[in-house]
């Protein structure tokens, strides 16, 4: 991808979890922030685009950002807390989830705008928000769940099990993961690519003028979609063999020297 370098790059889109924020140490190199502080001197759009809520990104404010794609794209706000888009799972697909759960073992988590819920604290779930550096949600009330407001869930279950669960349990919805120990669920039609799209019209920005850096399998549609679209050196196999460039991990810079690879900085 060396003959791209150069090319004029007017929004840049970051994974949090393992693309901006190290496993091994909870934190943003010190290379990554001054890498987007310099993006951003330079008029470069910065957007995030995380899995995760715009509740739980204190961790990262040590950088300011133009603009959040959370839940995987399925809510999508301004720096200046402008909700630019916003889709809840299907009710329907939210109730079976419950219903299955009631009758197998299945751990899982219901991701709202200002809250989350789990269904029982588990060791796998409970290890997975250590892993993650986050408290551990309380238990949901199992008589009184709000089914219709649930714009993110995830659910315990290996990738062997995924594809099945998927097509007779919550048919509406899609799922996607960045690890092996659960799946990310969305509504059916949403991924990180519809929120690039909605930045891009906000911004006045083609997609020709955007670069993506991921690690996951929720990233793959962002890596595709943008102009550049970036592997970390830690990413999964699956997500290095559709990415334009593998750089080097989050722990050795990656950002930093994939940003000067292609003359962004």
């Amino acid at each position: 991808m060396d003959s791209i370098q150069n090319l004029k790059i007017k929004a840049v889109f970051f994974d949090v979890d393992g693309t901006l924020i190290s496993f091994k140490t909870n934190t943003i190199p010190e290379s990554t922030q001054n890498a987007i502080r310099q993006l951003r001197e330079k008029g470069i759009k910065v957007i995030v685009a995380t899995g995760r809520s715009i509740n739980s990104l204190d961790h990262i404010k040590v950088i300011t950002f133009d603009g959040f794609i959370t839940f995987n794209g399925g809510y999508c706000m301004t720096s200046d807390g402008e909700i630019m888009f916003r889709k809840a799972i299907s009710k329907e697909d939210i109730n079976s989830l419950i219903m299955y759960s009631r009758k197998h073992p299945l751990s899982y988590s219901l991701m709202y705008e200002d809250k989350v819920e789990i269904n029982d604290a588990t060791p796998e779930l409970v290890g997975m928000y250590s892993h993650i550096n986050l408290p551990v949600p309380p238990v949901h009330d199992k008589e009184n769940i709000d089914t219709e407001n649930v714009l993110q869930a995830n659910i315990f279950l290996g990738p062997e099990n995924e594809q099945s669960f998927m097509d007779s349990i919550m048919p509406n919805s899609v799922s996607s993961r960045w690890t092996p120990l659960f799946a990310d669920v969305n509504p059916g039609g949403i991924t990180k690519q519809n929120g690039i799209e909605h930045f891009c019209r906000h911004f006045g920005i083609d997609i020709s003028e955007t670069m993506s850096f991921g690690d996951g399998g929720n990233d793959i549609s962002m890596l595709k979609c943008t102009k550049i679209g970036v592997a970390m050196g830690n990413a999964n196999d699956h997500v290095k063999e559709i990415a334009d460039y593998v750089t080097e991990d989050v722990d050795h810079h990656g950002i930093e020297k994939a940003l000067f690879h292609f003359g962004v900085l």
